[in-house]
């Protein structure tokens, strides 16, 4: 979806944008520097449960309409490819100028000012995802992560190719290709952690091992809790020691995750040609009544139902800006 300022009444461009944009973004409000002047545009796209969209705006200050969820909202990666900006968060503040990156929570308050026109490509990712493999984002927020060289520009560049990219990719190679951008962007953000005295616990440290593990192993068929630790490099035993510690165990976890993804396939528009069946099976599932029962227990509606009320959702918010994008929350699920 393509949705530009160009071809919008001057007096209707500012309500038009902060519409849209909430979209690829957060809900929030726009001040522009010059409102009479004022031009913006954004491509939304997806690619295997990650949320793109390429925004290219004028000058403006971005003032967030709230908090998100702690606990299901999404992590914002955003790569400036031009232009230069002002981010804060968490009590520290940056001045960025692109090609550059930089991580927000929109969880938590923060600041964001475009000082000039911008092109910027925002990632939004599920907090889970990235978090298994770099813990708690709250030391990444509010700072630039070097992108002129190294695993940074490695980072940037794939960052800024997959919004036109991502629509000609199969299901199984952009799910691939997510893992890769998931693990080139944590070892960005994560590059200059080493040089910090104290970061986490080893108990800490290996349990983000673990995660992060199991994510990368997800897509195997036959997974078992012994390949993923050995993955990690510690045995069955201490990962479900680990793991207890959040009332889970190993083989609770993967399944988790494996709903998780099957339920960001049903919200994601450009899998909806898929079935049911091929998205259940593409996740390691191997038996689909048995899915359908765990898809229910969990989100409180079969995969079927929950599909028709995601697609209704989702045909509402491309009718066009007539009220804030909707998401399915788990309160319309139970």
């Amino acid at each position: 979806m393509i949705f530009s300022t160009k071809d919008v009444h001057p007096r209707e461009r500012l309500s038009y944008w902060i519409e849209v944009a909430s979209r690829g973004y957060v809900e929030h409000e726009t001040r522009p520097l010059d409102r009479a002047s004022f031009d913006a545009s954004v491509r939304i796209s997806s690619l295997a449960g990650l949320g793109l969209s390429a925004f290219e705006a004028d000058a403006h200050q971005v003032d967030p309409a709230g908090r998100g969820s702690d606990e299901d909202g999404d992590l914002l990666l955003s790569a400036l490819l031009s232009g230069e900006i002002c981010i804060g968060q968490d009590g520290r503040q940056a001045v960025i100028k692109g090609p550059g990156l930089y991580l927000v929570d929109p969880a938590r308050p923060f600041e964001l000012v475009l000082r000039e026109h911008c092109r910027h490509v925002i990632v939004k990712i599920p907090r889970a995802m990235l978090e298994a493999r770099i813990g708690t984002p709250a030391d990444l927020t509010g700072r630039e992560h070097h992108a002129a060289s190294g695993v940074g520009a490695l980072a940037i560049g794939m960052i800024a190719l997959l919004p036109e990219q991502a629509e000609l990719l199969g299901s199984l190679a952009g799910m691939k290709v997510a893992e890769q951008l998931l693990d080139l962007t944590a070892l960005a953000l994560t590059a200059g952690r080493e040089h910090k005295t104290a970061i986490s616990s080893p108990r800490a440290t290996t349990l983000l091992r673990l995660k992060a593990a199991v994510e990368r192993l997800l897509l195997e068929p036959e997974l078992k809790p012994e390949q993923v630790a050995a993955e990690a490099g510690i045995s069955v035993r201490y990962a479900n020691a680990l793991l207890g510690e959040e009332h889970t165990s190993l083989e609770r976890y993967v399944a988790e995750r494996r709903l998780e993804r099957c339920r960001a396939a049903f919200d994601d528009t450009t899998q909806s040609h898929r079935t049911i069946s091929e998205i259940a099976f593409s996740w390691g599932f191997s038996d689909l009544s048995h899915f359908g029962r765990r898809f229910k227990a969990r989100y409180g509606l079969t995969p079927t139902d929950y599909r028709r009320r995601a697609a209704e959702i989702a045909t509402e918010n491309a009718k066009g800006p007539a009220g804030p994008p909707r998401r399915l929350h788990a309160g319309e699920i139970a």
